[in-house]
């Protein structure tokens, strides 16, 4: 049985090309922009209000999952412009090392 394949990835808009490594390096920026976002909302005290989730010993694992999803949600709507940043910077040093 042959797998199914994905279908092509969306080219992200304002990338010049298409070709997957773009997909990637944009993607690896996403990701850690949503990362850094994570931290400065951990930072700015977001999910650390007590009882938040009705307490519990969980409460910090998913306090922290909720962080992490809405700095991802953030990312997805346009974030801060540092994935943008990151994706020039990777693509300029990627083409470099060509």
């Amino acid at each position: 049985m042959d797998p199914i394949s994905p279908l092509a990835a969306p080219r992200p808009s304002g990338l010049p090309g298409s070709d997957r490594q773009d997909v990637r390096l944009m993607q690896a920026a996403k990701d850690l922009e949503a990362s850094f976002l994570a931290e400065m909302l951990k930072s700015a005290g977001l999910g650390k209000t007590p009882g938040l989730l009705g307490g519990g010993a969980g409460e910090d694992q998913f306090s922290s999952l909720l962080v992490r999803e809405q700095a991802r949600a953030m990312v997805e709507a346009g974030g801060i412009g540092l994935a943008q940043s990151l994706f020039e910077a990777l693509k300029e040093q990627d083409s470099g090392a060509v």
